[in-house]
């Protein structure tokens, strides 16, 4: 069975407060948007003692296979069904250090998948509740809808929100932020206007209110990550920001545009949402 896991962005993100586990709360709003990596898992041959055989194309995974968020995936539900053997085929296209959520999306998907392949017939809450072990991000990729996400990330609600018509455009310069990095010196606190109030207006009203609040550390010390930003509105975005923890910034346009040659030294995408 073959699936495509999309990516994400997150409109405005804050970093509330540190909790008692030495995670923190956050407060943002997931979107889905279609840049996708190719999926695919198969029956395998191997024997039951080995159950997972895991191979990666397209960008380079830099972790081992045992790491990789779809094998932890198998094995958290193989650990409570003792699924079949199986192989899992990855095509990496979504860049990693990015803030666009695309190994949490590989991991989530895997479990829908798994759970398509061997009748499962588990609900998506409880996907989501497996999700959350491998990643705080993961959830939202069970749903895959625009949510507030609270918590770590994982405690999510759906919102309302259509950007049908706009054109999304995604830069990530060669550098990646580590998310320990984006975390270091973030200054924590709530939005002054609720993100649910704010996604309600126009997306013009968003640039000086909708924000990341981990971009203040990041543009420190990353100033050519600033510059994007500042250059895609220059261009004309309506609005901009840093994804997640970085390091791609998006620009969401009225038209679509056709930007690469501006971004030349870095991974560029276009569509529309």
């Amino acid at each position: 069975m073959l699936v495509f896991p999309n990516s994400k962005i997150n409109l405005g993100l804050y970093v509330t407060e540190k909790r008692s586990d030495g995670f923190h709360n956050i407060e943002t709003v997931f979107f889905p948007i279609p840049l996708h990596d190719l999926l695919e898992i198969l029956p395998s041959e191997k024997k039951q003692s080995e159950k997972v055989e895991f191979e990666s194309t397209g960008i380079n995974i830099d972790c081992s296979a045992e790491k990789n968020l779809c094998v932890k995936a198998y094995h958290l539900l193989d650990a409570d069904f003792n699924l079949p053997p199986v192989k899992i085929i990855l095509h990496k296209v979504v860049p990693m250090g990015a803030g666009l959520g695309g190994g949490s999306a590989d991991g989530a998907f895997t479990f829908t998948l798994l759970n398509d392949m061997f009748d499962l017939n588990l609900s998506k809450d409880v996907l989501a509740n497996y999700a959350a072990k491998i990643g705080s991000d993961c959830p939202f990729f069970i749903y895959n809808q625009p949510m507030l996400g609270s918590g770590r990330g994982e405690i999510l609600s759906p919102v309302e929100l259509s950007l049908k018509g706009h054109s999304l455009v995604l830069v990530k310069p060669a550098t990646s932020v580590g998310t320990a990095e984006a975390y270091k010196g973030v200054k924590l606190g709530f939005p002054e206007i609720t993100l649910l109030e704010m996604v309600k207006q126009p997306v013009s009203d968003w640039k000086n209110n909708l924000k990341n609040n981990f971009e203040v550390t990041v543009f420190s010390n990353h100033p050519e990550i600033e510059n994007i930003k500042k250059q895609l509105y220059e261009i004309g975005a309506i609005y901009a920001c840093m994804s997640g923890s970085g390091s791609t910034v998006f620009g969401i346009f009225r038209d679509p545009q056709n930007l690469k040659e501006s971004f030349k030294d870095c991974f560029y995408w276009e569509g529309l949402l």
